[in-house]
């Protein structure tokens, strides 16, 4: 793994935000290695945005600026759908 995704890594797990870290955590490990150049930036772009709106848009209580409706946020937001099922 490249510098870059293991920075992205370290960040998607300690946001400081509990709810957060457990699902973009998971999300990093899972899926960085395999994200192209593009899907990298869209999640680091993800991790810039403030922990709330984050949370809002991953838990689908809040319509994201046009800027982050991407397909990395659609990924994680049905990563969250099956993570229970990924716990059990």
């Amino acid at each position: 793994m490249d510098d870059r995704r293991k920075k992205l890594k370290f960040r998607a797990w300690r946001r400081g935000f509990r709810e957060i870290d457990l699902i973009l955590g998971p999300f990093a490990d899972e899926t960085l290695v395999g994200m192209d150049e593009t899907q990298v930036s869209e999640f680091e772009t993800l991790l810039d945005a403030p922990d709330q709106d984050v949370f809002s848009w991953i838990m689908e209580q809040a319509e994201p600026p046009e800027a982050f409706q991407t397909a990395t946020l659609r990924a994680v937001q049905e990563f969250r759908l099956t993570l229970a099922d990924r716990l059990a």
